[in-house]
């Protein structure tokens, strides 16, 4: 998103300010009064909720990207045997986010109850969001987190795809917010995302976008 924001600013000279945290917190954030114009979740429950809900402009959702999780590690070599070593050595863990308030958390919680590690919960470390999941393995704090494709892409390190049927998709949906439905700039920033250039631009960072 800062990529995105520096980019448009540079193209427009509209200003973007950027929040961040984790999908759940700004859901609840929208809902009591805070003054955002535009919501890009990383599920698509909570922009249709703002929407049904009439916290959103109607017929402005959109799916920017798909997600892909990855279970990335600094030092470690990661295969698809990786998540079965915590079963077998209690002194690991594994890092993601919040599955109540983070989609990418959820998917990681799929994950891991799909590959029969439900017993092992007390060896999951549980970051606010995907971001700081993210930090507890890049700084050796735990031995693997689930992210997604994109941050495992960022920084050198090791990482392993999970199957995609392991979890539900990861649509990520965003939407204008009624503050926003006569802004210049916020509806000149929900095109320039939706652009061929930008299409490129995630999949380059490691997101599927679906076609328009």
């Amino acid at each position: 998103m800062k990529a995105l924001a520096a980019a448009y600013e540079a193209q427009t000279g509209h200003r973007v300010l950027v929040s961040s945290a984790s999908s759940g917190k700004l859901f609840a954030q929208i809902q009591q009064g805070a003054p955002f114009h535009l919501f890009f979740s990383a599920d698509e429950d909570k922009p249709k909720a703002l929407e049904q809900s009439r916290h959103a402009v109607d017929g402005s959702r959109f799916t920017y990207a798909k997600g892909t999780l990855a279970l990335w590690s600094r030092d470690k070599n990661v295969d698809s045997g990786a998540l079965q070593a915590l079963a077998k050595d209690h002194t690991l863990r594994v890092a993601l986010a919040n599955p109540t308030l983070a989609p990418y958390g959820l998917a990681a919680q799929q994950v891991l109850e799909g590959a029969g590690l439900a017993h092992t919960r007390q060896q999951w470390v549980i970051g606010e969001n995907v971001a700081q999941s993210f930090q507890f393995a890049y700084t050796g704090n735990v031995a693997f987190a689930v992210v997604s494709l994109a941050q495992a892409r960022e920084v050198a390190g090791h990482y392993w795809l999970p199957p995609q049927h392991d979890y539900q998709p990861i649509l990520q949906q965003a939407v204008l917010l009624r503050s926003a439905e006569n802004n210049v700039a916020a509806t000149g920033f929900v095109a320039f995302v939706q652009s061929p250039v930008l299409r490129e631009r995630f999949h380059a960072w490691g997101y599927e976008v679906p076609t328009p």
